[in-house]
């Protein structure tokens, strides 16, 4: 198959880091800086699935380049799928991943069942045209900060039959299972069956 360049719609350079070693060969990814796009890219839905979507299309309409976004949340059973779409600025605005983090722990004390999942939809606007990815992980939320790697919310969510959190595992483990490690499968077989 011949190079697919897709700009990533983000502003995160850890989601960057981390999308481009999950791409195999035959994928050259742009960031926002490689192209000069400055501009604020919106994320006013309620859903993560309107974020995404919205991400993708707004940088796309802008640049004209094929695009790819990725709009992530943590979901807890126990605080009704909070925080959700909310999930990066949990704990008000700027987002700050320590706060937010401070945030789920407090309301999550002394709540026992602490089923939670990690979900990412990717859009991907391919010569004007949209295709949504979906992935998702279960797991538990911790009751203190374990790791240092990932980000997020990674130092207190533990896959289901992981003992470690994402923070604890090593890259290269957590990119084996991973929300968003499941929604780029799932790009990947979309270009796999168009080739």
């Amino acid at each position: 198959m011949k190079v697919v360049k897709l700009l990533l719609a983000t502003n995160n350079a850890k989601k960057v880091e981390e999308i481009r070693k999950l791409l195999p060969s035959g994928f050259e990814l742009l960031t926002l800086k490689d192209v000069g796009f400055s501009d604020e890219i919106p994320e006013t839905t309620n859903t993560i699935v309107g974020n995404s979507r919205q991400k993708a299309r707004f940088v796309y309409d802008k640049t004209g380049i094929n695009c790819l976004s990725d709009d992530s949340g943590l979901e807890i059973i126990a605080l009704n799928g909070r925080p959700g779409v909310d999930s990066a600025h949990y704990a008000g605005l700027p987002p700050d991943n320590s706060k937010n983090i401070d945030r789920v722990l407090l309301e999550m004390n002394d709540i026992s069942d602490r089923t939670a999942r990690f979900v990412t939809i990717m859009t991907l606007i391919l010569n004007g045209n949209e295709y949504q990815f979906e992935g998702e992980i279960y797991g538990a939320i911790t009751v203190n900060l374990f790791g240092s790697n990932g980000f997020g919310y990674d130092p207190i969510f533990i896959p289901e039959g992981h003992a470690k959190t994402f923070a604890e595992m090593e890259a290269v483990d957590k990119n084996q299972i991973s929300h968003r490690a499941k929604a780029l499968q799932k790009l990947k077989e979309f270009f796999s069956d168009m080739s």
